[in-house]
């Protein structure tokens, strides 16, 4: 039994998206993606899009004010790597509301913050990143 799992909604149910066509606004980003063992790709692309976006924050009675759709990360692609075992590029579209204004230390802190530490994944690593003009 993994730990992690336990009693937990998927992720893919909400931060896999793979008809979202991404807006010349998001913020996207390329993620070399290793699994835990028995954690599929869209489990794992979707982790990614959670908790490097709105997967960490607590619910509240405010929550009715905040649209969940407006600010989370999507996982609309995955491929896997061409002669790796169990690597796959996750493709994840970040909206621009999701980030302070002006802020580029908000942004790294936010995608490239605790995602590496989460559980579900075995590495992870940044490969690419593309931020709209101003």
């Amino acid at each position: 039994s993994v730990g992690f799992k336990a009693g937990v909604k998927e992720y893919k149910l909400t931060y896999y998206t793979p008809e979202y066509e991404t807006k010349d606004t998001d913020i996207l980003a390329a993620f070399r993606v290793t699994p835990q063992p028995g954690v599929p790709p869209e489990e794992a692309g979707a982790a990614v899009a959670a908790e490097s976006s709105t997967g960490t924050w607590t619910t509240v009675w405010t929550d009715g004010l905040t649209s969940l759709d407006r600010y989370k990360g999507r996982c609309y692609d995955i491929e896997p790597v061409a002669g790796e075992e169990n690597q796959y590029i996750c493709y994840v579209a970040y909206p621009l509301d999701l980030f302070e204004e002006g802020s580029v230390t908000n942004m790294f802190t936010s995608i490239v913050g605790n995602v590496f530490g989460f559980k579900a994944l075995r590495a992870l690593r940044l490969e690419d990143l593309r931020i709209p003009p101003a």
